[in-house]
């Protein structure tokens, strides 16, 4: 029973092997100077940027869905920006597919040592002080800068800025840059919303928008406060109102633009009716 299990998982292997390969072999097409695309040979590592962002968004919500061919779809094309990366890479001899694949596998192997090694856990939280430790560790072998402001610049700049404030507002409390209860918060937001309203009525723009993003920074510790997921909850408003749209656009007689600001304020409380009718039954 073990070698014919074996050679099933060996089969299966080859099968996704010689796919990836394939699909190596048509990035390489797409970006040869013979008979390639103009659009994939003008790309550069940074033009693929919004690419690599907007697939992994794909993903997330194709994962929300909970519909199976829509997530080995998108997880396709957020596997084609990693091949096209290596591509790139590869055609200036910087690395390739292989050198990617080399270095996270050592990763996952040195950050398990509970697995792949002599080290005993006994539960999640050890697993995660180690997988810290290691991580420090590594950082102090690469000669990484151990500073905090450095830290929190990574994530200013390689996340979208809501996740970047999450992971800002975490790290810093974590380093004691943290109120003493929820009323000091509280009491921040208050004053932030403030000076975001006095920006306002001054018609000053660019403080304004100062004054929004400190505005929304504070939310983001509120949540964080009260253990809430803020990207997750304006994820929820989004659906909520989409959803409530289109309750509207069936309850209209006529295009939504044609109807007063009151008429459509009585659609949107008979959407938001109908949709709370529809969850309790």
């Amino acid at each position: 029973m073990s070698n014919f299990s074996d050679s099933l998982v060996e089969e299966t292997n080859y099968k996704i092997l010689r796919s990836i390969d394939k699909l190596i072999r048509v990035v390489a097409q797409l970006r040869s100077p013979e008979g390639g695309c103009p659009w994939d040979l003008k790309q550069t590592q940074k033009t693929l940027i919004p690419y690599i962002i907007e697939e992994a968004y794909e993903v997330v919500d194709a994962l929300y869905s909970e519909n199976q061919s829509a997530i080995a779809e998108e997880l396709g094309d957020l596997l084609l920006q990693v091949v096209l990366q290596a591509q790139i890479a590869q055609e200036k001899n910087y690395f390739n597919l292989e050198n990617i694949a080399e270095i996270i596998t050592a990763k996952l192997i040195r950050r398990h040592p509970h697995v792949f090694g002599d080290v005993t856990v006994t539960d999640e939280a050890e697993v995660h002080n180690n997988w810290e430790k290691i991580k420090q560790e590594e950082k102090a072998e690469k000669q990484e800068s151990n500073l905090l402001s450095e830290k929190l610049k990574i994530y200013a700049r390689s996340l979208p800025p809501l996740m970047a404030s999450e992971k800002i507002s975490k790290k810093a409390a974590k380093a004691g840059f943290e109120w003493e209860n929820a009323e000091g918060v509280w009491e921040k937001f208050r004053e932030e919303l403030a000076e975001f309203q006095e920006a306002i009525e001054k018609d000053d723009r660019n403080h304004a928008i100062e004054e929004l993003g400190d505005l929304l920074f504070t939310i983001v510790n509120i949540a964080r406060w009260y253990q809430l997921d803020p990207s997750i909850a304006l994820q929820g408003t989004n659906n909520r109102f989409i959803k409530r749209l289109s309750l509207m656009e069936k309850f209209a007689e006529k295009p939504l633009e044609e109807y007063s600001i009151l008429e459509l304020e009585s659609l949107w409380q008979k959407a938001k009716k109908q949709l709370k009718i529809n969850s309790d039954s």
